[in-house]
């Protein structure tokens, strides 16, 4: 009559567990999925925010974990990247009183013209000295400093004599630009925006490419408008500005595990119930 009784319950709980098995086996796990979001994009389109054209310029996935042999699950990182350019960004440009810099293509000597409030600098094409003392037979081919002048050493026979260097060498030629004049730089006609006696500033306007990077299932201010990023596959960006519909979906993903982990549980409860029971009614009786 025991084993019989056992046999009942053993049963029972077989058909338990097996039916919450086969919930688990036929249920589908939910997915995010968005039917129409803002911007479904791949990687090269362009789209519109706010009268602001961006291009996703590129859309990468990477693989992590899984490797090595130690049987962990891989794992991939979406994330992206878009662009857009701005027509008439501001550029500036200092040079320092006294450098070298490039200009035109040629190099020259920024001069300021220093007062309690400068308004003027120069450019000061370079002297090549050395070029010109050895085209010159007449003088040796190095100056000589006295008393921390420098000199031109003029040769006629045995006799030498000296030549101030600021005498010998001819006037540079020089270009003086003031504050709000305009010249050509790197392609872009620019404005003297500032002088001190420490530098000189310009500006200019052109165009610059602006990026910014997205990631998976993060938020991202394009043009002040703010969209939840999420990356589908490896080859898709969806752009949604209500977030609400992401959430709702993950809160119903997340209900979706904790009822196949409570039928997990019962199965796994019930057959080793069925198994215990099984064993305890076969167990030899003592009298």
């Amino acid at each position: 009559m025991q084993r019989r009784a056992a046999a009942i319950y053993v049963a029972f709980f077989i058909v338990l567990g097996a039916a919450s098995y086969s919930v688990i086996a036929t249920a589908t796990a939910p997915t995010v999925e968005f039917d129409n979001p803002d911007h479904r994009l791949s990687q090269g389109d362009e789209f519109s925010v706010e009268n602001r054209q961006y291009t996703v310029t590129t859309i990468s996935a990477e693989m992590e974990g899984g490797g090595g042999g130690h049987g962990g699950a891989a794992s991939v990182t979406r994330s992206g990247q878009v662009s857009w350019t701005n027509d008439s960004a501001r550029y500036t440009q200092t040079w320092e009183h006294n450098s070298t810099v490039t200009y035109q293509g040629e190099d020259y000597r920024v001069l300021v013209t220093r007062s309690e409030d400068p308004t003027t600098f120069s450019l000061q094409e370079p002297i090549n000295r050395s070029a010109i003392l050895q085209n010159d037979s007449a003088v040796r081919n190095e100056l000589v400093t006295v008393n921390g002048t420098e000199y031109v050493v003029r040769e006629s026979g045995d006799e030498r004599s000296l030549t101030p260097a600021s005498e010998y060498f001819p006037e540079p030629a020089s270009t003086q630009y003031s504050e709000g004049d305009s010249l050509p730089y790197q392609g872009n006609t620019t404005t003297v925006t500032s002088v001190s006696n420490d530098s000189a500033t310009f500006a200019w306007t052109a165009p610059r490419t602006n990026t910014i990077d997205v990631g998976d299932e993060a938020n991202v201010t394009l043009n002040d408008q703010q969209y939840f990023a999420y990356f589908p596959d490896n080859s898709t960006l969806v752009l949604e500005s209500d977030y609400g519909v992401y959430e709702r979906q993950t809160a119903e993903i997340d209900t979706y595990h904790d009822h196949v982990n409570g039928l997990w549980g019962i199965s796994i409860v019930s057959f080793a119930t069925a198994i215990l029971l099984l064993g305890m009614a076969y167990m030899p009786s003592r009298y």
